[in-house]
């Protein structure tokens, strides 16, 4: 794929990084399971991992493949602090000594936005074995335009813990101008599907040439943009996966709901041309206003004129133009075209930017078992707007019985932002390792993950209690 000229910026949408976002302490540590050793064996400073396909990777044995590890061995060596941050809240408890190999790597590309570890090359890739592996094998797509990072505190940590093997792409292009590479509209994000494709059939490969077996179960997860991927996967490329879990995955579909036809309002909002009433009928969830402020600072208009200039550069050349800006201010500052885009989308003569949607929209028709979740006061992808769109595009392609939707209420977009409101907001991450641990039962065992249902946010319960933070039940009690 031929790049056009970029920056390389570390702000990033639909999961915004540590320039932006609220900073993290480092994880507690706690206990973590571990499945079955079905390929287990101590690795050493010796062994060198052969990923096919992949143009460079570099092996290392560690004492701890946990984000809490990797930031003790060699900071921004294994893991980047900065992908990950602002996307857990503050207390989050996670597992911690898990030791085993880390490759690091990338495929073969001609765009060069990531920057990390001097490499200046796209679709790099992260997969770590850990020394008790119990034979499977967790997928993920970054979230938002961050990095193969970005999802070590979500998801790596946890099903490390568990056993598993954790393999994660930067999707082939990130930052903000992810949008200059490519060709014709939606090439960038069509990139996405082909480098989670690949790395899921180059990590089973590097498996089963490394252990000697193959994995015997394959998970694919992930939150936004990331969880957009899992939809897309069991839907286009199930074979290569057994389930997965999709934390509020972005809904793209070629005359909507999609970012297109909410976010114009967001940004007159921003400008002060829409009212509150405007945001409701727009999607936006009564109960989220407390969120608006940041949102409309940081999200929305960075995310509209970033999204529109993927699918219609066409629609105003000058903005953003060759970059989203080179100063804080000018990247978070909409365009004031993008004001009236929900107009022109609707427009008959909007056909191509139509086109150019379908080329990557979601169907619904799955083809192996997914559990969704997502927060009843998403302020960025609203859940009127979505998940209960996407779940019923599932029951439209009769697929219901391989989904699970779980409606959490008092989630928002990224645990981070608990703090705005702790007494009204309370982190997912929780209840995304209990869909996790829900999906895998179901795959493995047959037990059935509880009835599709909108999980209470507990009464007076604090978003910093320890129990919120990190517990959570999927059964309509909460």
């Amino acid at each position: 794929m031929s790049q056009r000229r970029r920056t390389t910026l570390t702000i990033t949408t639909l999961g915004i990084t540590a320039a932006l976002a609220l900073q993290a302490s480092p994880a507690a540590a706690v206990p973590g399971g571990h499945g079955p050793g079905v390929g287990a064996r101590p690795c050493t400073a010796g062994d060198t991992v052969e990923v096919p396909g992949a143009e460079h990777s570099v092996t290392a044995c560690l004492p701890d493949l946990t984000t809490s590890g990797l930031q003790q061995q060699a900071p921004g060596r294994y893991t980047d602090v900065a992908d990950w941050t602002g996307l857990h809240a503050l207390g989050t408890q996670n597992p911690s000594g898990v030791p085993g190999l880390q490759v690091d790597g990338y495929f073969p590309d001609t765009s060069t936005s990531n920057t990390l570890h001097g490499w200046n090359h796209d679709s790099q890739f992260v997969l770590r074995i850990p020394d008790d592996w119990n034979g499977g094998l967790v997928v993920a797509g970054a979230p938002g335009t961050r990095k193969q990072y970005a999802s070590d505190f979500l998801v790596s940590d946890a099903v490390l813990a568990q056993g598993f093997a954790y393999a994660s792409t930067d999707k082939g292009n990130n930052g903000v101008d992810f949008y200059r590479d490519g060709v014709a509209p939606g090439d960038a994000v069509a990139e996405w599907h082909q480098r989670v494709t690949e790395l899921a059939v180059a990590a089973k490969a590097t498996l089963r040439q490394h252990l000697g077996q193959a994995p015997q179960r394959t998970y694919v997860a992930g939150i936004s943009n990331g969880g957009y991927l899992v939809r897309w996967q069991l839907e286009n490329r199930a074979h290569l996966y057994d389930g997965g879990v999709d934390w509020e995955g972005t809904l793209f579909t070629p005359d909507g709901p999609n970012l297109f036809t909410y976010l114009p309002t967001a940004v007159r909002y921003t400008l002060g041309q829409a009212t509150a009433e405007d945001m409701y009928a727009a999607g936006f969830a009564r109960g989220s206003e407390p969120l608006w402020d940041y949102h409309r600072t940081v999200y929305w208009g960075l995310t509209q004129k970033t999204y529109r200039a993927e699918f219609d550069p066409a629609y105003d050349p000058a903005c953003p133009g060759p970059t989203a800006g080179t100063t804080l201010p000018a990247i978070l500052a909409p365009c004031p075209s993008d004001a009236g885009y929900d107009t022109w989308f609707a427009n008959p003569d909007s056909e191509p930017v139509h086109d150019a949607l379908a080329r990557i929209s979601l169907t619904g028709k799955i083809k192996k078992p997914l559990l969704t979740l997502h927060g009843t006061l998403d302020a960025l992808l609203p859940i009127s707007t979505d998940s209960d769109v996407y779940a019923g595009m599932i029951a439209d392609q009769n697929r219901d019985r391989l989904h699970r939707y779980y409606r959490i209420e008092g989630g928002n977009h990224v645990d981070s932002l608990v703090t705005v409101d702790p007494q009204l907001l309370r982190p997912m991450l929780p209840c995304f390792r209990t869909a996790f641990d829900a999906l895998t039962a179901w795959v493995e065992e047959g037990a059935q993950p509880p009835a599709s249902t909108t999980v209470p946010r507990p009464a007076g319960v604090d978003a910093s209690d320890p129990a919120l933070l990190n517990t959570c039940s999927l059964a309509s009690g909460g």
